[in-house]
């Protein structure tokens, strides 16, 4: 019973791999990419040219690993849950409208009357109800009342 066994070929990938992503959204040049392996989300960004001027990444994990086939949207609103991505945008802020579905505590911290508690109940109603679907929506959340939305309806968008 001596037969001989041959080994099966590695089931590793080579340190030249590489993944195959579809870049869409608001990217300057949307399309399928080829980059290596390993390579995290904001390399596929870039690759694709960046981020579109006026657009942010959206709920984007930058830092999270590609795998292979996968579809990155870029601009899309965030995912219920999901830890919203700081646009990269640098007049972010400046006079620009802060989105209401993509803003960190921090950034709503930056609205006028808007502090870490208030912030944080911002997004807890925005988790809850999977995001804000109008601006109007901000008089529902506890300690918005009519004079603090007016201060705000400017100010932000979704």
């Amino acid at each position: 019973m001596g037969g001989l066994s041959t080994p099966s070929p590695a089931a590793t990938p080579s340190p030249t791999a590489q993944v195959i992503i579809q870049v869409a959204g608001k990217v300057r040049k949307p399309g399928v990419i080829t980059l290596p392996s390993g390579s995290r989300v904001a390399d596929a960004v870039t690759a694709a040219g960046g981020v579109r001027p006026g657009a942010t990444a959206g709920g984007l994990n930058l830092a999270r690993k590609l795998t292979d086939g996968e579809q990155i949207i870029v601009g899309a609103p965030s995912r219920p849950g999901a830890a919203p991505v700081p646009p990269s945008d640098p007049t972010f802020g400046v006079d620009a409208p802060l989105d209401l579905n993509a803003a960190t505590p921090s950034q709503l911290e930056t609205l006028p009357g808007v502090g870490e508690v208030l912030a944080g109940r911002i997004v807890e109603f925005r988790q809850a109800h999977s995001g804000f679907r109008s601006i109007d929506q901000l008089r529902e959340v506890t300690g918005i009342g009519d004079r603090k939305f007016a201060d705000l309806r400017d100010k932000v968008r979704v």
